[in-house]
């Protein structure tokens, strides 16, 4: 995933557009950063990251309370799908 994509900022659903347009291009340009490249390993990534999300906002002590989600919270989600084993 490339720097750009990785700090990207998502404030509202015209963000999160094209947050997922950035995201798609990214799977075409380097697929070989993706740990999940198929649709089946993708969406088991997405839900193990959904309920491990917490986690990482307490790890790093970022505030964010995951059961009060915003669209950063579904970017977020969205780009640990990506690598989440």
């Amino acid at each position: 995933m490339n720097d750009h994509l990785s700090n990207y900022k998502v404030t509202d659903r015209q963000t999160f557009i094209e947050f997922i347009n950035l995201l798609r291009q990214d799977f075409i340009d380097n697929p070989e950063s993706w740990e999940n490249k198929n649709l089946d390993d993708f969406l088991q990534a997405f839900s193990s990251y959904a309920e491990d999300i917490q986690g990482n906002y307490d790890n790093n002590k970022l505030g964010i309370s995951a059961d009060k989600p915003d669209w950063q919270t579904f970017a977020d989600i969205l780009k640990g799908a990506t690598i989440y084993e």
